[in-house]
């Protein structure tokens, strides 16, 4: 390290040889002349004459003791001025420590000091020593970006086992994933959003009159965008206005369909940290409550349920819901004018537009109804987000990657009518999609499997929740066909990505339930109980 690099200024001989080597040029050495000595012997003469003089009059005791004096005031004077630069510098200096300790949620020191040896040169005898020099360093990062786990930290060699032979059992299960404590995840939870790639500044579209000349799709709840519209809305900028639900009004819930009653909209304005938000319309399932999760997590993570007013009435009927308004951990949130008739759809309100419903939320985590959350939220945004320095994070689906297949799938499934998915498709496939394949790595898969979204709210991840809203109000309900356009179209202009994690490692950290109907229908099913037959009334015995 050079004198350069710590704000100090390097010895003039280095400097020079340096030039001289740059440019093979060999420069005179100035040595002292020799010659015209007079004036220097006659200035010495003079002080030799006054040193006498005042030893003559004052006596040379005093005169060590003067000269002793002389240089202690010296000494004094400069300890004095070089120790007021040096607080002067601890002051206004400040290095960031990158590397956050795992065993402790304090903040990580801001003042370091950088060892350096090197010689003070003085003017009177000093001896050399070893000095702390204080490097003047760059500003504090306004955005998180990122970490690593310390040397040696298990999670850095962790690689996933083989799968075990079962031959029984070939569908989709969970793998293990390596999670650091809870502590040490609070820990690391950034103090400062992520960076958005070029979006910033994010406003939402508000049309009092709706205006319903567009070429096809939208409706009342999500606008009608024309296709110039949409296309306008991936011409990603520094400061946007796309549709995003809610248009009808000027607050989400407000007179927007998907209304809220006021004082559960103060509870989700208030919100500021994590948010785990899930939904159940039409009692389709039952509410599962979270596991392993501590008491930190219960006072400081927001969760919520928003249901219909037909779940809310079956709630109170079989699920103990009461004025409190909450079941276990989850806060039950009804809401009513529901914009569309299909449950599925409704569903995909609160699932894509979080942001939305909870506007000073920082990460959010999203689990369709029938999952059961058996993992830790911090340990969940610590190795899905915060370690990878993703903002999104949304898991593969466990069989299928490319969107003909999926598509295929749907059909063959009756997820929807045929006719709109090949509509979809076709649609897609004239702007550019094909069949996934290598080529596009380092993209793994273009399918999700969409019952687990993990996110950062920041305006990029924002904006992607709100375009593949709007391809969900526009086309088919079904989001696994429209999220890998979404992503594409904003990945080509910002370079964004999205964190696809394996299937087996959401499993680690989600457990699926059945249906309510498909619940009904195996207590149906179960085999009658029978009894044992009465004790014989006779005391004899017969053998056989």
């Amino acid at each position: 390290m050079n004198g350069g690099s710590l704000g100090i200024r390097s010895g003039s001989y280095s400097s020079l040889d340096k030039k001289q080597q740059q440019n093979d040029v060999l420069l005179p050495i100035q040595t002292p002349s020799t010659t015209k000595t007079k004036p220097y012997s006659k200035m010495f003469k003079d002080k030799e004459k006054l040193f006498h003089w005042a030893c003559k009059f004052a006596g040379r005791k005093r005169v060590r003791m003067f000269l002793l004096l002389a240089i202690s005031a010296a000494v004094f004077v400069w300890v004095f001025y070089v120790g007021k630069d040096e607080d002067q510098e601890n002051h206004n200096g400040h290095k960031v420590n990158d590397s956050l300790p795992l065993n402790s949620s304090e903040t990580p020191p801001m003042n370091e000091v950088q060892t350096v040896g090197i010689v003070n040169r003085v003017y009177f005898p000093i001896d050399v020593e070893r000095t702390e020099v204080r490097v003047m360093p760059p500003p504090p990062p306004s955005y998180f970006l990122g970490y690593t786990l310390p040397p040696g930290h298990p999670c850095n060699s962790f690689t996933l086992p083989p799968p075990p032979a079962d031959k029984k059992r070939t569908g989709p299960r969970p793998c293990p994933v390596c999670y650091i404590p809870m502590e040490d995840a609070i820990a690391l939870m950034p103090k400062v959003p992520s960076f958005s790639p070029v979006v910033k500044d994010l406003t939402y579209v508000y049309e009092e009159n709706l205006n319903k000349e567009t070429e096809f799709g939208g409706s009342d709840f999500g606008g009608y965008p024309t296709l110039k519209q949409r296309d306008d809305s991936y011409d990603i900028r520094e400061s946007m206005n796309p549709h995003c639900g809610f248009v009808k009004g000027r607050k989400p819930g407000h007179g927007t369909g998907f209304d809220i009653d006021d004082n559960d909209l103060l509870h989700m304005e208030q919100c500021r940290g994590v948010v785990v938000a899930s939904a159940i319309f039409g009692a389709f399932d039952v509410i599962q409550q979270p596991k392993n999760i501590s008491e930190y997590s219960k006072r400081t993570i927001c969760f919520y349920m928003f249901a219909d007013e037909e779940t809310e009435a079956d709630l109170k009927a079989n699920g103990g819901l009461d004025e409190t308004r909450k079941i276990g951990v989850w806060r039950i949130v009804v809401v009513r004018n529901l914009p569309y008739t299909d449950g599925r759809r409704n569903g995909k309100i609160p699932k894509l537009l979080t942001h939305r419903l909870f506007p000073n939320a920082r990460f959010s985590l999203w689990i369709d109804g029938k999952l059961e959350l058996v993992v830790d939220p911090y340990q969940i945004l610590e190795r899905f987000l915060w370690r990878t320095n993703a903002t999104f994070a949304i898991s593969r689906h466990y069989k299928r990657f490319d969107v003909f297949d999926e598509a295929e799938a749907n059909k063959a499934a009756g997820k929807y009518d045929n006719a709109s998915i090949d509509f979809q498709v076709d649609f897609y496939k004239k702007e550019g999609l094909t069949p996934y394949s290598e080529a596009k790595l380092p993209i793994k898969s273009d399918v999700p499997e969409g019952c687990v979204i993990i996110r950062e709210h920041v305006p990029i991840t924002n904006l992607f929740s709100c375009l593949w809203f709007n391809e969900v109000d526009r086309f088919t309900s079904r989001d696994q066909i429209s999220f890998s356009t979404v992503r594409d179209k904003i990945a080509a202009k910002t370079g964004w990505m999205v964190n696809m994690f394996l299937d087996c490692e959401r499993r680690n950290f989600v457990v699926q339930q059945y249906h309510k109907e498909v619940l009904a229908y195996l207590a149906q099913m179960a085999p009658p109980v029978i009894n044992p037959p009465p004790p014989p009334t006779s005391s004899r015995s017969f053998v056989r």
